[in-house]
């Protein structure tokens, strides 16, 4: 796979507790995106936040990779539909770290039993870049 760069532009204005930002994407696919401490600790009252934005990058990345590896078996997915959970705690020493992404998946495979699709998934989140952050 070649390298891949992509860009997010952002602009935050004012204090943490007060201020918000937006994000907009280089390649124009979503623009003025919303986001501020308060959509990201409590309601998101249609904000997002850097979390939602790794689960959408996280699940997409492994229901690519899992496509992958099912198409190189010669059995590709009919569909594939997954919901990603990123969970941010408290860490020893006050700070505060990813500590757990939960990616589930239904899998629409024609000609695919359970193992062999526990086998492809395997493959695909361990080939999934986000998967090892």
């Amino acid at each position: 796979m070649p390298r891949i760069e992509r860009t997010t532009d952002i602009v935050w204005e004012g204090s943490l507790a007060r201020g918000g930002g937006s994000l907009s994407a280089g390649s124009g696919a979503f623009s003025d995106l919303p986001y501020s401490l308060p959509s990201r600790i409590g309601a998101p009252e249609g904000k997002t936040s850097p979390e939602e934005l790794l689960a959408a990058a996280h699940a997409g990345c492994l229901t690519m990779s899992l496509a992958g590896e099912l198409s190189g078996a010669g059995t590709p997915p009919g569909r594939l539909e997954g919901r990603c959970l990123i969970v941010m705690d408290e860490v020893e020493g006050g700070n505060h770290e990813i500590v757990a992404s939960h990616v589930d998946l239904v899998a629409s495979v024609d000609g695919v039993d359970d193992d062999a699709l526990q086998s492809a998934l395997a493959a695909a989140d361990e080939g999934c870049p986000f998967s090892r952050l």
